[in-house]
């Protein structure tokens, strides 16, 4: 998991917490789910199983995990997006700010059109073929319920496809910034439908190895979805 990885020394708990809040609210762990065994996940993170301990119990005590002991035990994810309610999008964006929510859908643009263009210029190995496949597929196959979570894990794939660990957990922090917009959006089907042919588009573009036309799906892609966002604040 990209976003699980090493913390800096001098904000080893703050970082922890943020680490361990972006895979819980990107669904990289689903609900239900229980994170990585301590032992792995403070390798993973470069801390102390003390601080992993603190920051797991600082989720606890939030809400968003679940923490059970015994042979079955582990720290289990809690948190599950609100189904979107009439007013909420609207709250989300003053929260951000209408200048910050422009800059944050400028920031996802720029780095997920790089990665695509990166990953249609890079020799694919028949498993990264399947494994993006997959990805789209379960995408496609995804209950309402799990929509978001699969769609990002969609989006985050083609990052960490790449093999730049810097690109992944860059393009984890943009998505993260419009994750509540994204998930104060009704899901109407119509738009579930042709956001499925444009992330065709994107796999057909990566995989023929055209990087041009991968930018150019992507671009589409995420200018509908600005579109939406536009739409439902007017």
């Amino acid at each position: 998991m990209t976003v699980l990885r090493p913390v800096r020394a001098g904000n080893a708990f703050e970082e922890t917490v943020e680490r361990l809040l972006q895979a819980i609210k990107l669904g990289v762990v689903a609900p239900g789910e229980k994170l990585p065994p301590e032992r792995e996940l403070a390798v993973q993170l470069g801390i102390s199983r003390v601080t992993l301990r603190e920051a797991i119990r600082a989720l606890q005590e939030s809400g968003y995990l679940d923490v059970r002991r015994g042979r079955y035990g582990g720290a289990f994810v809690t948190y599950t997006p609100p189904p979107p309610a009439a007013g909420d999008l609207r709250q989300a964006v003053a929260e951000m700010g209408v200048d910050d929510l422009a800059d944050a859908l400028t920031f996802r643009m720029a780095v997920e059109c790089g990665a695509a263009q990166v990953l249609a210029t890079s020799p694919l190995t028949q498993e990264q073929r399947d494994l993006l496949r997959r990805r789209l597929a379960d995408l496609n196959a995804a209950a309402p319920g799990d929509y978001r979570r699969l769609d990002t894990a969609f989006h985050l794939s083609i990052a960490e496809l790449t093999g730049s660990t810097l690109l992944a957990s860059t393009c984890a922090d943009a998505r993260l910034r419009v994750t509540d917009l994204l998930n104060a959006i009704p899901m109407l089907q119509v738009n579930i439908e042709h956001a499925a042919t444009q992330h065709e588009a994107i796999v057909a573009a990566i995989l023929a190895g055209d990087p041009e036309a991968a930018r150019r799906a992507v671009t589409e892609h995420l200018e509908g979805t600005a579109a939406l966002l536009r739409g439902f604040l007017t």
